[in-house]
């Protein structure tokens, strides 16, 4: 068959934020995938694209590593699939290894490395357009001959930056018997020859100024101050949750009004009986109480992406590693806790960074304490109802400093509990926190839209299945059975969801809570999110809210300390199915999500009983 047309396997391999992800939206565009590799929660990304020879080729876009001396879970997964040892995953045909051409030193080192494995490599010099802007030299034909592979310049945010690239793959020749591997894992003496040998490289090929990056060194040395760096990084966290208020209060306006719509609409057209209310009541009130929070979801992930691409998450963990430290956390628990304000399983498979297993366990049993996006729907309906619209000082949205405090409040209580657990259970040093500042640069503002987009389109495929299926659970049982003739209560009461919410009312009624909130925990247990969707649906199967009013409803049917002591029990309510089956897979057991689940349900009654009680007392019933 012919070579130009052969399907070809490569592999994205390189430094973390050495531009790599960027590199591999620019060659694959839409026609890529996102799943798991197999047996394993480290995230996996191929794609498919055609080079100008037209070569179909399917590529992967590989976790970011130092050394095939694997030290993480997603750093073996890349030494394994780059070895060819890797489950469900076929041997690769060649390496495009990515390197951050303002920083060469340690990518060259794992060239070195991969040139062992016997398959063809090509060198990527990406963000080439940075390195020659802060006058960094390099000698691209003499940088090939040294290291024996083909060596060209890319710019993965520019529509032609990747040109050179692609005739680069063209011209590999992909061997039928690859030969035998001879890499080994290298001992001191490797690890030093291969130093020496990198720096002699350098030396020949690469001229840096004795000023180069100004830039990055100037703004450093605010943004990596103990004092001024963490005022502004806690200023950019205080403005990213005031603008998932401001911002997205019109779009959220409009959203309410398509579904006050919707179901009129449905109500008008459909003659009064269980098709109606299923639709009206279970569907649309439903997925309506949740769709509403979409722009303050995608808002959160803007923040979170342009903060990635920019250059500064990197320096907020180098910030917070001190104050990690002395909570027992490692100095690289920082991306994921992050990581956790926007789902917690993501965040949860982010710890495999963290070589320790030690350090590594205790920051997955944290992380679900940090802010997610599903808790945003509870927290901005609890808000709204009893916190008025205003503002503090003329400036500061007050509804937006209460988010702010919910978010505090979760991020103190996880360094809190990661303290308790490395005090009383693991005691001992974490590992020294060792991370490779990249360069700032300019986000690609495609790859920040799909970025934004793809989290939107997952959220709205959990409201398309999971919160969808719920609706319609939940409906069955506040609907079935009906009311017996001469009932005198509601008919919910006499529905499974009522006879259910009723049995567990007791245990919750010392924190303030009713049968209705005990039918909105047991659901929210599928994801967070469908706690307000039940809430909307046993109000509208009970005749007492339809479209957007339930903020309004719940402000005249709970008490403030009600509305405190539920919200205090989501800063530290337990985790969704779907996170605790994470958790056993991260950790191949059931005792530690088990442990997860028992000590955040101890932790929410707690507290919840304690605002519930002090509301009371300071604000009365």
């Amino acid at each position: 068959m012919d070579a130009a047309v052969d399907l070809t396997r490569l592999a994205l391999v390189g430094n973390p934020n050495c531009g790599k992800t960027a590199l591999f939206n620019a060659l694959t565009g839409s026609r890529q995938k996102v799943a798991n590799y197999a047996g394993v929660t480290v995230e996996r990304k191929a794609g498919l694209f055609t080079t100008p020879a037209g070569r179909a080729v399917h590529i992967l876009d590989l976790p970011g590593t130092y050394s095939l001396r694997a030290r993480s879970p997603d750093e073996q997964v890349t030494r394994d699939a780059v070895l060819g040892q890797l489950a469900g995953e076929s041997e690769l045909d060649a390496f495009v290894c990515v390197a951050d051409a303002t920083n060469l030193r340690l990518m060259l080192r794992l060239v070195l490395e991969l040139k062992q494995i016997g398959r063809p490599i090509v060198l990527a010099l990406n963000m080439y357009d940075i390195a020659r802007r802060q006058g960094c030299e390099i000698d691209v034909a003499s940088l090939a001959r040294e290291l024996g592979v083909p060596v060209v310049p890319t710019v993965a945010v520019k529509r032609d930056g990747t040109r050179a690239l692609l005739d680069a793959i063209d011209a590999l020749q992909v061997q039928a018997d690859v030969p035998a591997s001879q890499w080994q894992e290298p001992d001191a003496n490797a690890v030093r020859a291969t130093h020496k040998q990198v720096e002699q490289i350098l030396a020949d090929c690469v001229r840096v100024p004795d000023n180069a990056d100004r830039f990055t060194t100037r703004v450093d040395r605010i943004l990596l101050h103990p004092v001024a760096g963490l005022l502004v990084l806690f200023s950019v966290l205080f403005l990213m949750f005031q603008a998932v208020f401001t911002w997205a209060a019109p779009l959220m306006d409009m959203i309410t009004v398509l579904f006050d719509g919707a179901g009129a609409l449905v109500q008008q057209a459909l003659p009064a009986g269980m098709l109606q209310s299923l639709i009206s009541d279970g569907i649309i009130a439903g997925l309506g109480g949740v769709l509403v929070f979409l722009p303050q979801i995608m808002i959160l992930f803007l923040f979170i992406i342009l903060l990635e691409d920019f250059g500064y998450m990197a320096r907020a963990a180098f910030l917070m590693d001190k104050l990690m430290g002395r909570a027992g956390l490692h100095g690289r628990a920082f991306i994921p806790l992050l990581s956790s304000f926007a789902c917690a399983i993501p965040g949860i498979m982010g710890t495999r960074v963290i070589s320790s297993w030690r350090d590594r366990l205790v920051t997955i049993l944290v992380a679900p304490l940090m802010t997610c996006s599903a808790r945003i729907p509870v927290y901005t309906l609890i808000i709204g109802a009893f916190i008025p619209r205003g503002k503090v000082a003329g400036v500061i949205d007050r509804q937006g400093l209460v988010m702010f405090g919910l978010y505090a409040a979760g991020i103190v209580s996880a360094l809190v509990v990661a303290m308790v657990m490395r005090l009383f259970f693991w005691k001992g040093e974490s590992e020294p926190f060792i991370m490779e500042l990249p360069g700032y640069k300019i986000p690609d503002v495609r790859n920040v839209v799909r970025g934004v987009l793809q989290r939107g389109q997952i959220f709205l495929r959990r409201a398309g299945t999971i919160i969808f299926a719920m609706m319609v659970v939940i409906w069955f049982l506040s609907t079935f059975p009906g009311a017996p003739e001469g009932a005198t209560e509601p008919a919910i009461n006499y529905s499974l969801a009522g006879i259910i919410g009723h049995a567990i009312e007791p245990l919750l009624a010392p924190i303030g809570f009713n049968w209705q909130i005990a039918i909105a925990l047991i659901t929210g247990m599928a994801a967070r999110e469908v706690a307000v969707a039940a809430l909307g649906t046993v109000y509208a199967v009970s005749g007492e809210e339809t479209g957007g009013a339930l903020g309004a409803l719940l402000a005249a049917q709970w008490s403030l300390p009600v509305g405190l002591s539920f919200l205090a029990w989501y800063i530290f309510a337990p985790q969704c199915a779907s996170t605790l089956a994470v958790v056993k897979r991260e950790t191949n057991s059931w005792r530690w999500p088990l442990f997860m689940f028992g000590y955040m349900v101890t932790l929410a009654y707690a507290a919840s009983y304690l605002v519930y009680h002090g509301a009371m007392m300071l604000f009365g019933g």
